[in-house]
């Protein structure tokens, strides 16, 4: 059976472990398997994106060309995985109707515990007006309405996380569940006693 093309969208604030997270599910997804391409936001603007400044603009167009090359990827049977701030509802809403196998997951971690996790110090910067057009302090973040999964990271541990994120395209058909190749009652057990004590079941 072939394997099925889709793009997985990781959004929300900057250090809110989106790129923590695209690298998990890329391992366990090739642990299944499965052709998997990471797209980075900040690898795509030293690379893809060049030159592109953060006026609502450019920051539309570098968004478009990651979600371009999500669409090629899923097209050809490659599960795409895009960690970006995206921070326009709009625009994501636009790329979910071109690729259509699109799946959001929205990374939410509270502004404070953001700052507070800041080795950079950008935030308390941000704050403090000495860096402008940061996303979530002097320029916007939206907030998804109705993604498909919603990872709390200043709560979770990111092996929960990913877990959710997993019993989610599961549920979506997207991916085979990892009981169907279980052999033993015994085995089946324990999956289900994991997933238990991760909430998920």
């Amino acid at each position: 059976m072939s394997q099925k093309g889709f793009t997985i969208w990781f959004t929300g604030l900057s250090g809110a472990g989106k790129t923590t997270l695209a690298r998990i599910i890329e391992s366990r997804l090739k642990q299944r398997g499965l052709r998997v391409e990471v797209l980075d936001g900040d690898i795509i603007r030293t690379n893809l994106s060049k030159g592109l400044g953060f006026s609502k603009e450019d920051r539309d167009t570098n968004i478009r060309r990651i979600g371009f090359v999500c669409n090629l990827l899923s097209r050809n049977q490659v599960v795409a995985v895009a960690a970006a701030i995206s921070p326009y509802r709009e625009l994501r809403d636009e790329l979910r109707e071109q690729i259509g196998a699109f799946v959001e997951v929205y990374a939410h971690c509270p502004l404070q515990v953001l700052a507070e996790r800041d080795v950079k110090g950008l935030y308390k910067k941000a704050l403090a007006g000495e860096i402008k057009h940061f996303t979530g302090v002097d320029d916007p973040y939206e907030e998804p309405y109705s993604p498909e999964v919603i990872v709390n990271t200043d709560v979770e541990l990111p092996e929960e996380s990913a877990a959710k994120i997993l019993a989610k395209l599961e549920d979506l058909g997207f991916i085979t569940s990892v009981t169907a190749g279980i052999d033993t009652e015994d085995d089946e057990l324990e999956v289900r006693r994991r997933l238990e004590s991760l909430g998920y079941v």
